[in-house]
């Protein structure tokens, strides 16, 4: 316990702050944690502050400290701020907040996240459920809770995190063009109950409203399909080249080589040309609106 205005405060352990692990596998993320955690060790022992001193400082257990100091957890940036202020740092230990953000999120998701930063144009078709780029903390979350064997609440929160950490594709300047199809069964299925759909839905209508996004509902009662294969994934660079990817090409692997992106674009445009426009799709989302 530490005293802030007289008053016991219980120090921050790990079971306050579950998901901050280091992936092992992840060598760029080992490496960034190890490299930070290195830094405040040697701040807190140039300033002759003892683990548990500065652990009632920051506000956390003696334990925490060493284990961020290890390489072992990831901090978290409120402490590298305080620790930047408690160690007189003047600036440089709140500087690495960018990088140890980064590596909370999985190596798979963070990849995808630097081509989709890339892309001037994104095609993304998904039969499953809405896309991850167009789901809601909500949406996501029961999604994850849904996985069998199930995920852990620490890996849940981190697979949140990491999702919507890849929606800043829509912040961009210049904006890429996106462009969206979803099986208007996936916009059916309240998944995680009414309300999380009512609100996923809402959240499609706002989306929609971007001009530099279109997102398009493809009817179950289509007798023809260009989707039949899975879902598809094509993004495309400004100097011209592009990856894509399908479980029904390649075995689901990214493809660069431009006969397979034909393929991946031939079959996209016609799912495109047998859905819903634009148009037709958000006056059909917001009558799916009315009848959740």
């Amino acid at each position: 316990m530490r005293q802030v205005d007289g008053e016991p405060v219980r120090l921050k352990g790990e079971a306050d702050e579950p998901g901050w692990e280091v992936d092992p596998d992840d060598d760029w993320g080992v490496a960034v944690v190890a490299t930070v955690g290195r830094q405040l060790k040697l701040r807190r022992e140039a300033v002759g502050m003892r683990a548990a001193e500065f652990g009632k400082a920051v506000g956390y257990g003696e334990d925490m400290v060493y284990k961020i100091e290890g390489g072992k957890r990831i901090p978290r940036p409120d402490y590298l701020d305080t620790a930047d202020e408690v160690l007189g740092a003047g600036g440089l230990l709140s500087a690495m907040k960018e990088d140890v953000a980064k590596v909370r999120y999985p190596k798979k998701v963070r990849d995808l996240a630097k081509m989709e930063g890339q892309a001037v144009e994104l095609q993304l078709y998904d039969p499953l459920n809405v896309h991850g780029l167009l789901q809601t903390p909500e949406y996501a979350r029961a999604l994850l809770l849904m996985r069998r064997p199930a995920y852990t609440e620490d890996e849940v929160e981190r697979f949140v995190a990491a999702r919507l950490a890849r929606k800043i594709v829509f912040e961009r300047e210049p904006a890429p063009e996106l462009s969206f199809v979803q099986e208007e069964w996936v916009l059916r299925r309240p998944l995680g109950g009414k309300m999380v759909l009512r609100q996923q839905l809402e959240h499609l209508l706002e989306i929609g409203q971007l001009r530099n996004v279109e997102i398009q509902v493809m009817p179950t009662n289509r007798e023809e399909h260009a989707g039949v294969a899975g879902g598809i994934e094509v993004l495309k660079f400004a100097e011209g080249s592009a990856v894509g990817r399908s479980p029904g090409l390649a075995n689901g692997r990214p493809v660069a080589e431009p006969r397979q992106l034909r393929i991946l674009e031939l079959r996209y445009g016609i799912i495109r040309a047998q859905a819903l426009t634009p148009r037709e799709s958000m006056a059909f989302i917001e009558q799916l609106l009315g009848e959740t």
